[in-house]
């Protein structure tokens, strides 16, 4: 089974089980602080699991792509990936744990016909947080699970995505990829690699606050999560994700690239070049596979690489990727010639996202652009080394990672080099730096701020308002051809981003903050309809923000001055945000601009 025929298989069991498709929402997170990337397919969900009530009712299904940035360093086995397609199924205070827990397992056996005999399931033990949950364990033992195949463990909780938010015990579902074998512990299965997580139910009961503490929600949810690229190994008996054909067109584009076998027949995942280097091929072919196909999807959603945040992720995926390459013999610009790879994927993607065909020779530009940027890095990085190399003496591991940072020169470079001059590197102070940095690299891209999606509080509920005021009065000032590409919200200010070619001028900053201003003195109603989206567009509403929308939308209008389909959370009359101040206007990146502003 491939990728298409398992999502299709998904979305219509879930479809004749009451549930509604929803398309997936873009990677870039609207108007949550807390993360970079939209990590999980709840995280665009966030305010109906917190009670809002959805436009399409109370059960829901998708296919949500999403970035996981906080192990980047991990990726390069068999199935860590930065970019994921996510298969989900909501009940949004409808069905709880033994309808999900059913509907999992009649997915898995009947139409996935995986034996029953090789599933294990695990259940939540219990801590200080939670009691321990017996109610699925009892609903898995009813399904005819044995009970030594039933097990509970300390760290089946899942969530929030962000810093904050709806999280709750869970229950993973296991394969036994070698039921041919004697049975071994499942814990220790687990660890060998013989035991494949395949999904994993959530079961959505609390909210995790800013002050750590937990809270039950109003309403008890069912989140589940099932990885299509695991799944699809899994289905077809590969121990290796990237043998499937998600990512064996990428593999073999690497292949004919770099003149290297990943290897599919062979046991030897090693090659020694004349230069007495040691390199694993196969990881380094992964690492650039997983990369590329990352790179390609956040730039399809309006991503450019830049030195923080988002951007500074996309960048740090396209080097890692171009120094990988340079291991593997890959001399010459391939970012673009991956990227192809991953656009034209009939299996998987062509066709199926419409913002990979209408960004296809952006994303393609963008790659070749960053690449020929930090191939120029890489031969100052050469330069640097040969400086350090007259010396004559040994390089420490400080003068290595300044090396890795400044120039992402990799250290098997470095002691290629030395090597060659009879040199050494002090490998360990090396690795101490750098799991310094990582440290730091995964609390940025797990994001910095404190309140998120989950955070409905006045003020943040204020400055989502404000953020649609500035929007239209941007729009009739600048001109139409202004939409917003992101916004970051947190309880002290705004951060709005949106198309517009040049610096604003001090006269139109002060003219938009004006017109905002003037609009919370009229004291706008605010009013909002649920509606079918094409009648949204039909009335006038704003609607930007992502690709693809849901059949029925919720629009959120003010007075006579701004329209847009949206989630929320709003006040009810303009009246209540106090005055408008923009403190600062900068570039977001090319074409893009963006403001700051706070409510006072």
């Amino acid at each position: 089974m491939n990728a298409r025929e398992l999502k299709n298989k998904y979305i219509e069991f879930f479809v004749s089980k009451g549930h509604v498709e929803i398309p997936s929402a873009s990677l870039v997170p609207e108007n949550d602080p807390t993360t970079l990337f939209i990590s999980a397919g709840m995280h665009p969900l966030v305010p109906y699991l917190l009670g809002q009530p959805h436009p399409l009712g109370k059960r829901i299904t998708d296919v949500q792509k999403s970035v996981r940035t906080g192990d980047i360093d991990e990726v390069g086995d068999t199935y860590h990936h930065t970019f994921f397609e996510m298969l989900g199924n909501w009940s949004l205070g409808d069905y709880f744990k033994k309808e999900a827990i059913e509907f999992s397992y009649e997915f898995l056996t009947k139409v996935l016909s995986i034996n029953p005999n090789n599933l294990f399931a695990t259940y939540f033990a219990g801590n200080e947080t939670a009691p321990k949950d017996d109610l699925s364990a009892s609903v898995w033992k009813s399904l005819n699970i044995p009970d030594d195949r039933v097990v509970p463990l300390t760290d089946n909780w899942w969530g929030p995505a962000g810093a904050t938010g709806p999280c709750g015990p869970d229950s993973e579902m296991f394969v036994d990829t070698r039921p041919e074998l004697p049975p071994v512990d499942f814990k220790t299965g687990d660890k060998q690699g013989r035991y494949l997580e395949i999904w994993n139910d959530v079961f959505m009961e609390y909210n995790k606050k800013t002050d750590n503490s937990y809270q039950k929600l109003s309403q008890q949810n069912v989140d589940t999560g099932m990885g299509v690229e695991r799944t699809v190994a899994v289905l077809n008996g590969f121990a290796d994700d990237y043998l499937t054909s998600i990512w064996q067109p990428i593999i073999k584009k690497i292949e004919e690239l770099s003149k290297m076998d990943y290897g599919i027949e062979s046991d030897d995942f090693y090659i020694k070049d004349d230069k007495q280097c040691w390199v694993d091929v196969r990881k380094s072919m992964r690492i650039i596979a997983d990369h590329i196909r990352s790179a390609v999807f956040i730039i399809a959603d309006d991503v450019e690489p830049a030195n923080k945040e988002a951007g500074y992720v996309l960048r740090r995926l396209i080097r890692r990727s171009i120094r990988q390459g340079k291991l593997i013999g890959i001399n010459t610009n391939f970012c673009s010639t991956i990227g192809q790879s991953v656009l034209g994927n009939q299996d998987n993607y062509a066709g199926i996202y419409p913002e990979l065909d209408q960004n296809k020779e952006k994303i393609l530009s963008i790659l070749d652009n960053e690449e020929n940027k930090f191939r120029k890095t890489l031969d100052r990085g050469l330069t640097e080394i040969n400086k350090l190399i007259t010396r004559q003496h040994n390089v420490s591991g400080k003068e290595a990672f300044d090396l890795y940072q400044s120039y992402g020169f990799p250290v098997e470079m470095v002691e290629e080099e030395l090597s060659k001059n009879k040199l050494t590197l002090d490998k360990d102070e090396f690795l101490k730096y750098k799991d310094e940095h990582q440290k730091l690299s995964q609390t940025l891209s797990s994001g910095k701020f404190k309140s998120g999606l989950a955070d409905q509080s006045e003020i943040i509920t204020k400055y989502h308002t404000a953020t649609h005021l500035l929007h239209a009065s941007l729009r009739k000032i600048l001109g139409t051809h202004v939409q917003q590409s992101g916004s970051n919200i947190t309880s002290e200010r705004l951060r709005f981003d949106f198309s517009h070619p040049e610096k604003l001028t001090d006269d139109q900053l002060k003219q938009v903050e004006t017109m905002v201003n003037e609009q919370i003195n009229r004291d706008l109603k605010i009013t909002c309809d649920t509606l079918p989206f094409i009648e949204s567009q039909k009335q006038g509403a704003l609607a930007f923000f992502g690709s693809k929308y849901p059949e029925t939308v919720t629009m959120y209008t003010m007075g006579d001055f701004s329209k847009e389909v949206c989630t929320g959370p709003h006040v009810e009359h303009t009246s209540t945000l106090g005055k408008f101040k923009i403190q600062k206007e900068e570039s977001a990146s090319a074409g893009k601009r963006r403001i700051y502003a706070v409510l006072e």
